[in-house]
């Protein structure tokens, strides 16, 4: 499986960004996708989280109530809706897959990844 990220640049603070994840070559509908972050300095941070087979959603509590993850099957495609921006949300992103929830939060379970999109929030 393939994934080819779009979106990220640069925002001022409270503004809204939206990542595109699009996956090429899925078979199973018993993977997730997630979000993960990587900023300067930091260990990658879980974002969010979405199985292709059920409605549930999971975030990190640093994003609850900001971002929004969802998918469009028709497109094999998972977004993330960026709103409320903050400086500290300045990272670089990627979407990333694998099967089954359990662990969804832990980066090393994940076996597909995209390439990364930018991310830069100003003051």
């Amino acid at each position: 499986v393939q994934l080819e990220q779009s979106g990220g640049g640069l925002v001022h603070a409270g503004d809204s960004l939206r990542l595109s994840c699009a996956a090429a070559g899925r078979t199973s509908r018993q993977e997730i996708m997630a979000w993960f972050r990587l900023a300067p300095g930091k260990e990658r941070q879980f974002v969010a989280a979405i199985p292709w087979s059920s409605s549930k959603t999971y975030y990190d509590d640093s994003v609850k109530g900001r971002f929004i993850i969802s998918r469009d099957e028709s497109k094999n495609t998972v977004y993330l809706q960026m709103n409320s921006l903050v400086p500290e949300d300045t990272a670089v992103y990627y979407c990333a897959m694998k099967l089954g929830d359990k662990g969804y939060s832990g980066s090393r379970y994940y076996t597909s990844w995209g390439q990364g999109s930018q991310v830069t929030v100003s003051s």
